[in-house]
């Protein structure tokens, strides 16, 4: 162990051996880094490209502009229920046919539904991938929407909601979210509800489709075995039958998150309760979002290494996990937290949190926990990268913040960069203990 090891180990029990652990990996990984490139299709389609080519194997991660909050009223949970329609037959193959097709091709395809993106994955065998991808063109381009199918992915759906709706992490999170952006579209469940799921029609997946699939929103994220020659055509193969652009509808307006401090207790027959706490964050665009993010590392984000866990989790063991980060989206930012505690320690518990919340934004980190923080952060950004599939789903964000091609070069010195007095500063800013918006599931005692 050489002295940079032992200092490290020496600062922070837990987060040195993580740090060493991170270390190891980014110096194992350097040897292996990837290089980037942007590829441009025949048809004017953009990607990202990383190549690697000694397993056999690709991976394509895709989003489109535009996820849940732009669902019409009434209709709330359309684009999640599309996700489960997209496999389910299209072109002139039905659902049992398209699914056995795709098993013998062994690719996997894959949606999600989110506020500002609708996102896929695909994972194909060289082998396989000109016959794979036909079948994500068709998906993709011609879904079917049959009757039997529809159903039958209703029946899941509905059943997920549900649960959810009996679930008192999800019943917090949306009450939460009810509380601090009222009437947003970013405060409505994104798998609907009963009634919405319940009502929506083949028409509204449709319209649903036509809103979300087009060229003008694509972003493609690819690593693995195939070379921008290759590739070029396999986009405008897969994506270049979708419409330029979506038909026309009002832009949002940015989100305005309330003021607190609120309180709501939803009452459950429970043993212990379920806390979400909170105030405004910021975009990803932020000038100051490094400094921002290494200052949430420290405070809440780094798991059983921070100051939140520290304090409430390992002096008191009054939960056995807390965490407290930023949560930037398109139309605004927050900043988030939860705990979950026995209903007689509730009160304990989310008071331990404000009076944590309240020095460190006074007072800031130490200069030792900066570095602590630092160095976890830009040892462990090389664990972000361990496979075709993660790899490509890393350049996709990056693409949709707007990064750069060149940031993933960049990252570690950006956080290495970052001085105590922009913490301390980005602290003052961003934490406002007396104006917390708390939402409680379960019998809490002592909350205020």
């Amino acid at each position: 162990m050489n002295a940079r090891e032992k200092v490290i180990t020496m600062l922070n029990p837990v987060r040195g051996l993580l740090a060493l652990l991170c270390l190891l990996v980014a110096s194992a990984s350097s040897a292996h880094a990837f290089t980037i490139q942007e590829v441009t299709s025949p048809g004017g389609i953009k990607a990202w490209l990383v190549e690697e080519h000694a397993i056999p194997l690709m991976a394509m991660n895709y989003s489109f502009k535009g996820g849940t909050e732009l669902e019409p009223a009434g209709k709330e949970g359309v684009s999640s229920f599309l996700t489960g329609m997209l496999d389910e037959g299209a072109g002139d193959m039905l659902s049992a046919e398209f699914q056995k097709k795709r098993d013998e091709l062994a690719f996997r395809m894959s949606f999600d539904a989110g506020s500002d993106f609708f996102e896929g994955g695909f994972q194909t065998l060289t082998r396989n991938r000109d016959a794979s991808t036909d079948l994500l063109r068709l998906a993709i381009t011609a879904p079917r929407f049959d009757a039997e199918p529809l159903e039958r992915v209703r029946q899941q759906f509905l059943l997920n909601v549900k649960e959810q709706e009996q679930d008192p992490q999800s019943i917090g999170w949306q009450a939460w979210m009810n509380e601090i952006l009222p009437g947003d579209p970013y405060s409505r469940p994104d798998d609907g509800t009963e009634a919405s799921i319940s009502g929506i029609s083949a028409d509204d997946l449709r319209a649903a489709h036509r809103r979300i699939f087009n060229r003008d929103g694509l972003q493609v994220a690819v690593v693995g075995d195939i070379t921008a020659a290759e590739l070029g055509p396999l986009l405008d193969k897969v994506f270049g039958g979708l419409p330029e652009k979506a038909p026309d509808q009002p832009a949002l307006p940015p989100a305005k998150p309330a003021m607190g401090p609120k309180l709501k207790v939803i009452e459950r027959d429970m043993p212990q309760s379920v806390i979400a706490f909170g105030t405004e964050g910021i975009k990803r665009d932020d000038p100051d979002f490094i400094p921002a993010f290494v200052m949430a590392e420290i405070l809440g984000s780094g798991g059983l290494t921070s100051l939140l866990s520290e304090e409430i989790r390992e002096k008191r063991g009054l939960t056995y996990g807390v965490s407290y980060g930023l949560n930037p989206m398109g139309r605004g930012g927050l900043y988030a937290g939860s705990l979950q505690t026995k209903n007689e320690s509730a009160g304990e518990a989310l008071d331990a949190a404000r009076d944590v919340i309240a020095k460190y934004a006074e007072q800031g980190p130490t200069q030792q926990e900066l570095d602590e923080a630092k160095t976890f952060l830009t040892g462990s950004y090389a664990l972000r990268f361990s496979s075709n599939a993660a790899i490509a789903n890393q350049l996709l964000a990056l693409q949709q913040q707007n990064l750069g091609i060149d940031y993933v070069q960049k990252r570690n010195a950006l956080v290495e960069a970052v001085t105590l007095d922009q913490v301390k500063a980005q602290a003052k800013r961003l934490l406002h203990p007396d104006r917390l918006i708390v939402t409680v599931v379960g019998k809490p005692q002592g909350v205020k």
